[in-house]
C-alpha cells in the first residue's frame, strides 16, 4: 500500500513486511476473520504482522496517527466488532522455543496451544493449556488462563517469567518482576490493556500423561448427576479437575458418534495423578448412575482436545460466565430450572456448564497479577451458537434468564477470555476487583493515554 504524501507518519507502514490491507482488498476478509464468526470486523487497515518489527512499525504509525489499534491471534475471544481502525493480526508469528534445561518456552504472539504441545512434547514437558488447543496462547494468558487442570497448578498468567510487549507509544519493552514490575503485573489478568505482546516466556510441566476425558450419561439422569457431583468435588483432592456440562449437541459431522445430535449430562475430568488412583477417585460418578458413553482413558497431554471435544472449525458463538461463591441446593435447582431437561431438547444453549474451582486456582500468585478469579468455589459459563437472526435472539434471552437465576450466587464478576460481548463500563469492570480495576486505569493513564487500546474488554484511563 502507498502512504498519501501528504501524511509522512503513513510511510511507516512501509515498513511492514506482512500485508497491509484496506476493505476492498482480495485478501482483507479472510485476514480479518476469527474462529468466532458471530463479529463482523470492519477495521480501516489490517496489518498481517511477520514479527516484532512489524507490530512496532505498526503501533508507531497508531500512535503517530492517533489512530485506535486492535489484536487478533487466532479470534477465539472475537465477541465484539472491531469497526474503524488498525487491525494487527499476529497468526504468522506462530514460533515456539522450548529450553528442557530451564523447563520454559518462548513463544510468540500468534502461537497456538497446537503449537506448544507439538514443541514439548518431546521433551515431555507441557504448558498451562484451556479446553480448546486450537485458541492462542498469548491472548488466553493476558486473560489470566484457566486451565483444564488448574485446579493442580494455578492460572496461566503465574507461570509467565516475562513478556516482550510493544506499548502504544511503539516502544518495545521486556516486562518481567525486575524490569517494568507494574506493566508485568498488569499484563498478567488485565487483558490487552496496556501494551501488544509480541512474545511470552513461560514455565513448563513435566507432564507428559494424564488420566482424563468425558463421562456422558442421557438426559434423565442430569438431575441426579449435577447433585452427585456437587457433592463429589467437596470430597476429592485439589489436583482433581472437572466440570458438569448440559449439552445439546447438533447432528453435525463434526461431533464424533454416538454423541452426535443427542442431549446429554457430561462430567469432563481432568487428573495429572496415577491413573490407578484417578480411577478410585471418579468411581463415585461411575455409580451414580448408568454411564452411556465413558471416554475417560490415560492419555498424551498432547491430546487434551478430547476431554472437552470443544469444535475445532469456525462459528458464531455467544459465550458467557460467572464466578460462584458456592452452589448450594437452591442453585443447582436454579441450574436445573433453566438448562435442564424440563425446557426439552430445542433449549438455544449448546452447552450450560459448572466448574469446580478451588484447589492451585485459589492460592495466591507467586508474584501478584491482576486475576481476580481466586475467591470462586465454582465458575459458570455457556456458548449458544447464532447461525441466524431468530436464533442469535432466543440464545441472547436463554443467557440472560440463566445468569438472572444464578445472580444470587455469584461473586459480582466474571473472568474477562469468558465474559463475552463487553457492555458498558460497570460491566466490563465486572472482571476484577473494584482495587485491581482501579490501578488497571491508573496504569492504563500511564501506557495508553490516549487510549488507542479501546477495543473489547478496555479499561478507560483514570
Amino acid at each position: 500500500m502507498t502512504a498519501p504524501q501528504h501524511t509522512p507518519d503513513l510511510f511507516a507502514l512501509s515498513e511492514i513486511s506482512g500485508p497491509v490491507l484496506r476493505p476492498g482488498d482480495d485478501a482483507y476478509a479472510d485476514e480479518v476473520t476469527g474462529f468466532n464468526l458471530a463479529s463482523l470486523h470492519t477495521p480501516d487497515v489490517v496489518v498481517g504482522a511477520t514479527g516484532t518489527d512489524d507490530v512496532v512499525a505498526a503501533m508507531r504509525w497508531a500512535h503517530a496517527t492517533r489512530t485506535p489499534v486492535a489484536v487478533q491471534a487466532t479470534g477465539h475471544g472475537a465477541n465484539f466488532p472491531i469497526e474503524h481502525g488498525l487491525l494487527i493480526t499476529t497468526s504468522r508469528m506462530t514460533d515456539v522455543q522450548v529450553d528442557p534445561a530451564t523447563r520454559t518456552a518462548r513463544i510468540a504472539a500468534g502461537a497456538k496451544w497446537s503449537h506448544v504441545m507439538a514443541a514439548c512434547a518431546p521433551h515431555g514437558l507441557a504448558g498451562l493449556c484451556g479446553t480448546s488447543t486450537d485458541a492462542g496462547v498469548v491472548g488466553y494468558t493476558l486473560g489470566g488462563g484457566l486451565p483444564v487442570l488448574g485446579r493442580a497448578y494455578g492460572y496461566a498468567a503465574d507461570l509467565v517469567r516475562s513478556f516482550e510487549v510493544v506499548t502504544p507509544d511503539g516502544r518495545l519493552r521486556e516486562a518481567d518482576p525486575h524490569h517494568e514490575p507494574e506493566l508485568f503485573w498488569a499484563l498478567r489478568g488485565g487483558k490487552g490493556n496496556v501494551g501488544v505482546v509480541t512474545s511470552l516466556v513461560t514455565e513448563l510441566l513435566p507432564l507428559p500423561r494424564l488420566y482424563g476425558g468425558g463421562l456422558h450419561w442421557h438426559a434423565e439422569h442430569t438431575e441426579a448427576l449435577l447433585h452427585a457431583w456437587s457433592d463429589w468435588t467437596r470430597t476429592v483432592p485439589d489436583e482433581m479437575g472437572s466440570m458438569f456440562s448440559v449439552l445439546r449437541l447438533p447432528p453435525i459431522p463434526q461431533i464424533p458418534e454416538p454423541l452426535r445430535g443427542g442431549f446429554w449430562a457430561r462430567v469432563a475430568i481432568a487428573w495429572p495423578g496415577d491413573t490407578a488412583e484417578g480411577e478410585a477417585l471418579i468411581a463415585p460418578l461411575r455409580r451414580a448412575a448408568p454411564v452411556a458413553v465413558d471416554l475417560v482413558e490415560e492419555m498424551d497431554y498432547a491430546a487434551l482436545d478430547r476431554i472437552h471435544m470443544e469444535p475445532q472449525d469456525p462459528l458464531p458463538a455467544r459465550e458467557c460466565c460467572m464466578l460462584l461463591r458456592d452452589l448450594p441446593p437452591d442453585a443447582l435447582s436454579a441450574f436445573l430450572e433453566q438448562t435442564g431437561p424440563a425446557v426439552g431438547v430445542d433449549y438455544p444453549l449448546l452447552v450450560a456448564s459448572l466448574r469446580h474451582m478451588g484447589g492451585a486456582l485459589a492460592r495466591p500468585a507467586p508474584v501478584e497479577d491482576a486475576v481476580c478469579a481466586r475467591d470462586a468455589r465454582y465458575f459458570m459459563e455457556s456458548v449458544g451458537i447464532m447461525p441466524a437472526p431468530p436464533v442469535a435472539e432466543a440464545v441472547e434471552q436463554a443467557t440472560r434468564r440463566l445468569y438472572a437465576a444464578m445472580a444470587p450466587y455469584g461473586t459480582g464478576r466474571t473472568m474477562v477470555n469468558i465474559h463475552g460481548t463487553p457492555g458498558d463500563e460497570q460491566d466490563i469492570a465486572r472482571a476484577w476487583t473494584p482495587e485491581v480495576y482501579a490501578r488497571l486505569r491508573h496504569d492504563k493513564a500511564t501506557y495508553d493515554p490516549d487510549n488507542l487500546l479501546r477495543y473489547g474488554h478496555a479499561v478507560t484511563p483514570a
